[in-house]
């Protein structure tokens, strides 16, 4: 890397890619939170890139972007600007009345350069562009009624428990705002109306056990203090945050996977990690294996049959 002034070129395997402004301040040092700048953003992007990348490559992206920091405007984007470079990775989906070019960030250099646009925070599909209709992750949306992890750890607790029951393999995320994700690895077989379906019934299920503590109500003012239990991200065209992303709040916190014993460390919480210490947590590979561990959804459905009588 080679600076100039605010400007950094910036190698990124066989490609160099211009960064401007880095010294541009993203992350603003206000109420005690540490102040980080696009050049800080860019340096984690490099050091995550390993452990992030296999959760991106071939899948649409929505882009969170701040391009005047977390003070500044948001802009949500899903098609793929024009100036983008051409090495960059673009798919072409279906949407009523029309398509989206969204980008698919598949290289440390795509990274690299969508720093530079300031996008602080990466959505991805749940499908690859391979199989568009037919996802291959399932995501639980754990999310409490006020900023209150203890709701949510209990919640992570139970329905962990049912899936296990269930013999479906899961996975922990902090999501860096307020609860956590737990993501299920699936063959894609299924489109995502019956992804969907699936989730839903395996929340209903799990609520109707513990009403007075967890709910499917949609509208907030039916969920009366109660952790919802959100399954919307399994839809065609909606988007989960990806892991290691930072998100765009201050201090810079990280959507991080961590292990389900972690899930009892009293410090935790939905931004314990941040830029500053996200990476050794991926170094610690809190995921080993489990992606590789896809299911099928047939089995689990006549499993939770069985559960609902």
């Amino acid at each position: 890397m080679t600076d100039g002034g605010a400007t950094k070129q910036v190698r990124a395997g066989r490609r160099t890619v211009e960064v401007k402004r880095a010294d541009k301040v993203l992350f603003p040092g206000d109420g005690g939170a540490k102040e980080y700048t696009k050049g800080d953003l860019l340096d984690y992007h490099r050091s995550v890139a390993p452990f992030m990348l296999p959760h991106l490559r071939g899948r649409p992206l929505m882009l969170e972007r701040h391009p005047d920091g977390l003070d500044g405007p948001l802009f949500m984007q899903k098609n793929t600007p024009e100036h983008y470079p051409d090495w960059i990775t673009r798919v072409e989906v279906p949407k009523e009345n029309g398509t989206v070019c969204h980008t698919v960030c598949d290289d440390t250099a795509t990274l690299v350069y969508l720093t530079d646009q300031a996008s602080l925070t990466l959505h991805r599909w749940l499908s690859r562009t391979s199989g568009i209709d037919r996802p291959d992750r399932l995501v639980f949306d754990l999310d409490p009624a006020e900023d209150d992890f203890a709701q949510v750890r209990e919640a992570a607790r139970l329905l962990g428990e049912l899936l296990d029951a269930l013999r479906l393999p899961s996975a922990l995320m902090t999501t860096g705002s307020r609860g956590l994700h737990v993501v299920v690895p699936l063959k894609g077989q299924d489109d995502f109306d019956q992804v969907r379906g699936f989730a839903r019934d395996v929340a209903d299920t799990l609520a109707d056990a513990h009403p007075d503590r967890l709910t499917t109500a949609t509208r907030k003012k039916e969920r009366g203090g109660r952790l919802y239990l959100d399954v919307q991200r399994n839809a065609y065209a909606q988007t989960a945050v990806v892991p290691y992303s930072v998100r765009a709040r201050p201090g810079a916190p990280v959507a991080t996977p961590l292990t389900w014993d972690e899930l009892d460390d009293p410090d935790l919480d939905a931004r314990r990690w941040t830029i500053a210490d996200a990476v050794e947590q991926a170094r610690t590979d809190p995921w080993a294996g489990l992606m590789g561990r896809s299911r099928s959804l047939g089995p689990a459905r006549r499993r939770l049959e069985a559960l609902r009588g």
